[in-house]
């Protein structure tokens, strides 16, 4: 399995508005085979997504939050020519990790002890990158495999942690306890969910689009994922380090997006922290042409998905879970569009 690579601009967008058109369509079609009221429910899922500014600031943009984030974790690898299916696992650790460090600040002003916070977020999603990328580099060792096998081990240690060391004091709930007021993201709208880590997550996105064109590494890292041996060959580019360096930073991301969910919206651990952000990511960075400010507009979509399923279900009676074709038709789409524009040039 190889990464996909960014298309240019013009056909790119069109690729991903097909697909994302094609998505919404199966859905009404599933939803009129399944015996609902498609009407009904698209309005449902409009109403959730984008029918008052409460939905829009409380639901749409706090679910595109982490979804951006771990769209350009994807995209950092995906640039590099590596595969990281582990978001989920790497948020998971820093989620860990960012409830740990904001159970133990409180003494700390904000500013102080938001970014510690945000920062073990983001070295446990790194570290927890380490064995996948040693694997990768000693043994030949997919990323692919490795990562994806480690979301389970990470659902376990998140098991053992709210069981465990850092279960609320009565030990009655399979949860943390909630972490220091110094360490929550402030809210940005009075009355509102929406936190600073939208800003954050739309800051990151300009930072890896500097990255990726206005910088000595995002020049190596676009070579390495064209061809890393033509890269090695003809530019003497270190391809291993590079490969290694946007894996690291890509569970980074990831690990970031664990903490600022614990610190913007739960400001707990619990099972199940995230709905499926990890593998929605990558539906976001295909659908985004694995460009930041694709993604971020990606990340907007499937948030108001998201956030609009939850009110199908209320409203219409529909499954939640039922948005997920739209987000695998997505995939699949992009995959075949991919491949008949390759087969063509």
């Amino acid at each position: 399995m190889t990464a996909p690579r960014s298309q240019s601009a013009g056909p790119g967008i069109l690729e991903a508005v097909l697909a994302f058109g094609v998505g919404l369509l199966l859905l009404a079609a599933f939803l009129a085979v399944a015996g609902f009221d498609v009407g009904a429910s698209l309005a449902a899922l409009w109403r959730g997504a984008f029918g008052s500014w409460y939905a829009i600031s409380s639901a749409t943009l706090v679910r595109a939050t982490p979804l951006i984030i771990l769209g350009l974790a994807f995209t950092i690898a995906s640039k590099g020519g590596a595969l990281n299916i582990g978001m989920e696992g790497q948020f998971a650790l820093g989620a860990i990790a960012a409830t740990w460090a904001g159970l133990h600040v409180a003494a700390l002003p904000p500013y102080f002890a938001i970014p510690m916070v945000l920062g073990a977020g983001a070295i446990a999603g790194a570290a927890w990158m380490l064995l996948p990328v040693a694997l990768r580099l000693r043994f030949g060792v997919t990323e692919v495999i490795s990562t994806l096998l480690l979301n389970f081990v990470a659902d376990a240690a998140v098991s053992y942690a709210v069981t465990g060391p850092l279960q609320e004091p009565s030990h009655i709930y399979p949860q943390s306890g909630p972490i220091a007021l110094s360490a929550q993201l402030p809210k940005l709208v009075s009355g509102a969910r929406m936190h600073l880590g939208l800003p954050i997550a739309l800051l990151l996105a300009l930072l890896v689009g500097l990255l990726f064109w206005k910088s000595r590494w995002g020049f190596r890292l676009r070579a390495v994922g064209a061809g890393a041996t033509a890269a090695k060959v003809t530019g003497g580019i270190a391809a291993s380090g590079v490969l290694a360096t946007a894996l690291l930073w890509s569970g980074a991301l990831a690990g970031l997006g664990g903490a600022v969910e614990v610190s913007g919206v739960s400001y707990a651990l619990y099972q199940n922290l995230s709905p499926g952000y990890g593998f929605t990511a990558i539906a976001v960075a295909l659908l985004g042409r694995l460009q930041p400010l694709g993604v971020v507009i990606a990340g907007l979509l499937f948030g108001a998905l998201e956030a609009g399923a939850g009110a199908m279900q209320r409203d219409a009676g529909v499954p939640a879970v039922a948005v997920q074709v739209v987000e695998a038709v997505v995939i699949l789409t992009l995959v075949v569009l991919t491949r008949r524009q390759e087969r063509a040039l």
